[in-house]
C-alpha cells in the first residue's frame, strides 16, 4: 500500500503526497535532467558541426512523428529510448537556431545565457510553487489545450507568411503557456493525475522547450545587438 509523506507549503500547511506519486516525481525529473542534457549535447553537436536548419516541415513531422511514437511506447522500456529520440532530434533542430543567434548578434552568447537562465529560474520556481501550494490547477487544463493550440495555428502563419509582429505575439503566447503548462503538469504528478513518467518527461520537456526558444526570440527582438 503506498504510504504518504508530506510536503510543507509556505503558509506552513501540509500536503500528503502518495508514494506512487513520489515515484513518478522522482523517475520524471530523472529522466528530464538525461534527456535535457541530451538534448544539449545534441544541440552542441550541431553547432560544431555545421549542420544547417531542416525546415520547418521536417521538424513538425519529425516532431509529431516521434512524439506519437513515444505515446505509443510509454508502458514499455522502449518509451525511454523514444523520448531520447525526441529530445535528440529537437536538440539537433534548435543547435542551428542558436547557431543563428550567435553569429547574428554582437551580444549572441550573453542573449542565448539569458534565455537560459531565465527559463531555469522560471522551471525551478514555478516547479517549487507546484509542489507546496494547495490552489488546485486543474481547471487550467482547457485553457492550457486551447491557448497552445491557438498559439500553434498562430504560429505557423506567422511562420509561412513572414509576420514578424505576429511572430512577437506567439512567443510572449507560448512564454505564458508554457509557465502554466509547468505548474499544472507538475501538479498533476503530484496530486496522483499523471502516472506515466514517460509523457510528464515529454511534457516537461516540450514546456522547458518552447519557454526557453520563446524567451531566445523575445530577448533577440528586444536587446539583440547587430
Amino acid at each position: 500500500m503506498n504510504q504518504p509523506y508530506q510536503t510543507t507549503t509556505a503558509q506552513g500547511r501540509s500536503i500528503e503526497v502518495d508514494e506512487g506519486a513520489r515515484r513518478v516525481l522522482r523517475n520524471t525529473w530523472n529522466l528530464l535532467a538525461m534527456t535535457l542534457l541530451f538534448s544539449a549535447g545534441m544541440a552542441l553537436l550541431a553547432m560544431r558541426a555545421g549542420w544547417g536548419y531542416p525546415g520547418p516541415i521536417v521538424v513538425l513531422a519529425g516532431y509529431f512523428g516521434l512524439l506519437f511514437l513515444t505515446a505509443k511506447l510509454r508502458n514499455s522500456s522502449w518509451g525511454v529510448l523514444a523520448v531520447f529520440a525526441l529530445t535528440g532530434f529537437m536538440g539537433a533542430t534548435f543547435g542551428p537556431i542558436i547557431n543563428a543567434y550567435m553569429t547574428g548578434f554582437s551580444n549572441g552568447s550573453a542573449l542565448v545565457a539569458s534565455a537560459f537562465g531565465t527559463t531555469a529560474v522560471a522551471f525551478v520556481g514555478l516547479s517549487a510553487f507546484a509542489l507546496t501550494t494547495k490552489k488546485d490547477f486543474s481547471f487550467m487544463a482547457p485553457m492550457l489545450f486551447i491557448g497552445i493550440l491557438v498559439a500553434f495555428v498562430c504560429g505557423l502563419i506567422a511562420l509561412f507568411f513572414q509576420l514578424s509582429a505576429l511572430s512577437l505575439a506567439v512567443s510572449g503566447m507560448f512564454s505564458l503557456l508554457m509557465c502554466g503548462l509547468i505548474l499544472f503538469q507538475t501538479q498533476q504528478i503530484v496530486r496522483g493525475g499523471e502516472r506515466n513518467y514517460i509523457m510528464a518527461t515529454v511534457t516537461l520537456f516540450v514546456s522547458i522547450y518552447n519557454l526557453f526558444s520563446s524567451l531566445l526570440h523575445l530577448f533577440g527582438f528586444m536587446f539583440g545587438e547587430e
